[in-house]
């Protein structure tokens, strides 16, 4: 997986994973939606940023991570970024 692109891990029926791939597709922001159910290497990713627990929804950018954002929060990470 390349660090330097904007990374949605989450699964299909989880509803916050939902709202937050709608969010960044109606804003035309381009990330890679990775499901930590079907996708061995993301599960571990995500593994690795939580000490070995599975948390999700969580958009990650390079070495930088959240857990569970809000629109709010997730605005203000795209910005730190230069992503929006």
């Amino acid at each position: 997986m390349n660090n330097q692109k904007l990374k949605l891990f989450g699964t299909q029926w989880c509803t916050k994973s939902a709202k937050l791939r709608n969010y960044l597709q109606s804003t035309w922001v381009d990330f890679e939606d990775y499901n930590v159910e079907t996708n061995l290497e993301a599960e571990k990713a995500v593994r690795s940023f939580y000490d070995g627990e599975l948390k999700f929804p969580t958009l990650s950018y390079g070495n930088d991570f959240l857990k569970n954002p809000s629109i709010p929060e997730v605005k203000g990470f795209l910005k730190k970024h230069g992503l929006n």
